[in-house]
């Protein structure tokens, strides 16, 4: 490989900068960066290395977020739309028309995106409490409702903190099919942890897609973080990855998020690449990464389900961003992802906004569909 196509710069936003040269690559890789500091604003520097550090840090964002429930209720306002039926349907209930009512709420299920399975398996709960008189108005149906659906996510999607092991730097992989609101997504995350004084360095680990590294440099310059990224056509995702989270080590980042090519699940040489991303980034820190956060697309439905199938057997996903789901009625989509894989939401995209990338709260999501 030519010296000059792997070549990888280092940007951090926004101001003009000094160049400074350094070593970062194998022996027959040499890597020219040029760094731009932050106008010499101060910023705080978390110290990672401490106990529990990570810990807390998932613990914060998550705790955070509760205070930001007015945007998840709006995310999700087509998705009340289609389940507001629930409560004319309950506000008469009596118990001889008690199949009829349960029919069409189940219906009402199905068309918010619960999924057959789903929406069987909530009707019929509630069927027989309701034949064993433990459900006697149509509150107390409504309440058990939103309970069944709360127990779905929190038995089968534990873990929706972000989990970060507990050295420097923690790594965090984000992969996904083409248009889905990958990119978008790391740079929300990067914001998020920002806003913690989390120090940062973005991966452009999209190579395949031409404006991948100039949309992921604009996120670097919007969240003040670091971005690493490969000049010339032959640069492959693994090196870039690997030369950024060598340089997250020897520099002592506190994350490093890493993006990677958009693909779609069925294009089996491309899902190899994301094998090898995972390997590389694995040999300069073993047990890496921390996470491998997929990005579906709300708007597909029941659709992603077999996306998250695929990827999830390729390189063994640990947690899910739901994004798209302020322009849709699918917010049911969350509970049937979780129920068939058992694989974790953490965060919802409910918005195009900095600060509307969610941490996922099963609790807030029931309340916000069913209020």
């Amino acid at each position: 490989m030519a010296a000059a196509s792997s070549q990888l710069n280092t940007f951090l936003s926004p101001a003009p900068p000094p160049p400074v040269s350094a070593l970062l690559a194998p022996s027959r890789h040499r890597a020219s960066l040029h760094i731009r500091r932050a106008g010499g604003a101060a910023r705080f520097r978390c110290a990672a290395g401490q106990t529990g550090f990570f810990n807390r840090l998932g613990r914060l964002i998550k705790e955070k977020a509760k205070s930001d429930v007015e945007k998840i209720f709006s995310g999700f306002s087509k998705t009340r739309e289609n389940l507001a039926v629930i409560d004319e349907l309950l506000l008469y209930w009596n118990l001889a028309d008690t199949d009829r009512v349960l029919d069409e709420l189940e219906e009402a299920l199905l068309v918010s995106d619960f999924g057959p399975k789903i929406s069987v398996k909530i009707v019929d709960s509630l069927r027989d409490d309701i034949l064993a008189g433990k459900l006697k108005s149509g509150n107390e149906i409504k309440d058990a409702l939103k309970r069944s659906v709360r127990d779905l996510l929190t038995s089968k999607g534990k873990k929706t903190e972000l989990q970060l092991g507990f050295r420097k730097p923690a790594v965090i992989m984000v992969v996904g099919v083409n248009g889905g609101g990958k990119t978008t997504s790391l740079g929300k995350l990067a914001h998020r942890l920002k806003k913690e004084g989390v120090k940062v360095l973005m991966a452009a680990g999209d190579t395949f897609r031409a404006a991948a590294s100039e949309q992921l440099e604009v996120w670097a310059e919007r969240t003040g973080s670091e971005i690493v990224i490969a000049e010339g056509e032959k640069i492959k995702a693994p090196s870039v990855l690997t030369q950024a989270v060598k340089r997250g080590k020897e520099q002592r980042y506190d994350v490093v998020l890493c993006d990677t090519s958009g693909r779609l699940h069925t294009n089996y040489s491309l899902m190899e690449e994301l094998v090898s991303c995972k390997k590389a980034i694995a040999k300069v820190i073993p047990g890496a990464p921390n996470e491998i956060l997929q990005v579906l697309d709300g708007t597909t439905g029941l659709n992603m389900l077999q996306q998250a199938r695929e990827f999830n057997e390729v390189v063994g996903v640990t947690g899910l961003i739901l994004t798209k789901l302020d322009g849709s009625a699918r917010g049911g989509c969350v509970v049937s992802v979780v129920d068939e894989l058992g694989i974790p939401v953490k965060f919802v995209g409910v918005g195009e906004g900095l600060d509307d990338l969610q941490p996922f709260d099963a609790e807030a999501f029931v309340n916000a569909i069913f209020s």
